[in-house]
C-alpha cells in the first residue's frame, strides 16, 4: 500500500480531456462515473460544453485554448495523471493546446478516442481539426480507440467485415506510430473488437447484449482502458478488463430517456449509502 506525505492512502489517478454531456451518459460525466468505478481517482480538463440528451445535441459552447491551457497546467502541476484519455476535442487551436501540454508534462498512458461522430449522428468535430488531430495527438497515443466510421475516415478504407477492420487498424497503427482498438458495431462484428499493436492483431470476442441504450460506449471503454493503464496493466489486459466492465454496465439494462440511453456505470456500487 503506497503511502503519501501525511501517511495517507495515494490512489492512481486518470484524467480525462473532454467535452461536458448535459444528460450524464456520455463525455466527462462518463468517464468520471467510469475511472471511479474502476478504482482510480478522476481529473478533467473540460474542453466543450454540450447542451445533449439521449435524443442529440443541440448545442456546443467551447472552452478556450487559453483555459483549457490553465485546466491542464493545474492538473498537471498539482496531482499528476498516471493515465490520460482525450474524447471530444472539436477544434484545431483545442487539439494543438492539449499536445503542446502533453509534451511540455512528458504525459504517460495517453488513450484517444477519436470522437468525430456522437451516437445519435450529430457531427462533434470540424474538418480543419482532423488533420491536425492525426498529425499532433495521435502519434502520441498508446492507444487510440475509433469506432467504424472513424477507422474509415482514419484509414481511408471503407470496412464491412473483419478482414476490412484488420486492414483498416494495421493501417492506421503504422500511419500513426500507435496501437490501434478497432471497436466493432455499426452492423460489422457487432460486439468484437480488435487490437492491433507492434504489428500483429488480436481480437477481443464480446458478449452480444440486447441492450438499445448505448448512449456513451465509446467515451465509457476509453476511459476504463486509460484507468487500467494507470493501474499498471498492460495494454491487452486493459482492455480485456474495459470490454468486461462495459459488459457488466449494458447487462445492468438502465432505461432513461427518449433516445439512446445511458448505461449504469456504477452497477457494481454496494454499500449503505447507495443501497434502497
Amino acid at each position: 500500500m503506497l503511502r503519501g506525505k501525511r501517511g495517507i492512502f495515494l490512489m492512481k489517478t486518470a484524467l480525462t480531456i473532454a467535452g461536458s454531456d448535459s444528460s450524464g451518459g456520455a463525455g466527462i460525466q462518463a468517464d468520471i462515473k467510469t475511472m471511479t468505478a474502476n478504482g482510480v481517482f478522476a481529473l478533467s480538463a473540460i474542453t466543450a460544453l454540450t447542451a445533449q440528451n439521449t435524443t442529440g445535441v443541440t448545442g456546443i459552447f467551447e472552452t478556450t485554448p487559453e483555459f483549457l491551457a490553465q485546466q491542464l497546467d493545474a492538473v498537471f502541476t498539482d496531482i499528476y495523471p498516471d493515465a490520460i484519455k482525450i474524447g471530444m476535442v472539436s477544434s484545431s487551436a483545442l487539439i494543438e493546446t492539449i499536445a503542446k501540454k502533453l509534451r511540455q508534462y512528458d504525459a504517460k498512458h495517453i488513450v484517444v478516442d477519436p470522437v468525430m461522430v456522437a451516437t445519435s449522428g450529430s457531427k462533434l468535430l470540424q474538418d480543419s481539426a482532423i488533420q491536425i488531430l492525426t498529425g499532433q495527438l495521435l502519434p502520441m497515443a498508446e492507444v487510440v480507440t475509433p469506432n467504424i466510421p472513424e477507422a474509415e475516415i482514419l484509414s481511408g478504407m471503407t470496412i464491412t467485415d473483419a478482414v476490412g477492420m484488420e486492414a483498416a487498424a494495421k493501417c492506421i497503427s503504422e500511419k500513426y506510430g500507435c496501437a490501434v482498438l478497432c471497436k466493432g458495431g455499426h452492423k460489422v462484428n457487432d460486439a468484437d473488437d480488435l487490437l492491433w499493436c507492434n504489428g500483429s492483431g488480436k481480437w477481443f470476442h464480446g458478449e452480444r447484449i440486447a441492450n438499445p441504450n448505448t448512449h456513451g460506449t465509446g467515451c465509457t471503454l476509453s476511459s476504463a482502458i486509460a484507468s487500467n493503464l494507470a493501474k499498471g496493466y498492460p495494454l491487452d489486459a486493459a482492455v480485456e478488463r474495459a470490454k468486461a466492465y462495459i459488459s457488466g454496465c449494458l447487462s445492468a439494462m438502465l432505461d432513461l430517456g427518449k433516445g439512446s440511453g445511458p448505461m449504469d456505470h456504477m452497477f457494481a456500487l454496494r454499500g449503505e449509502f447507495v443501497e434502497h
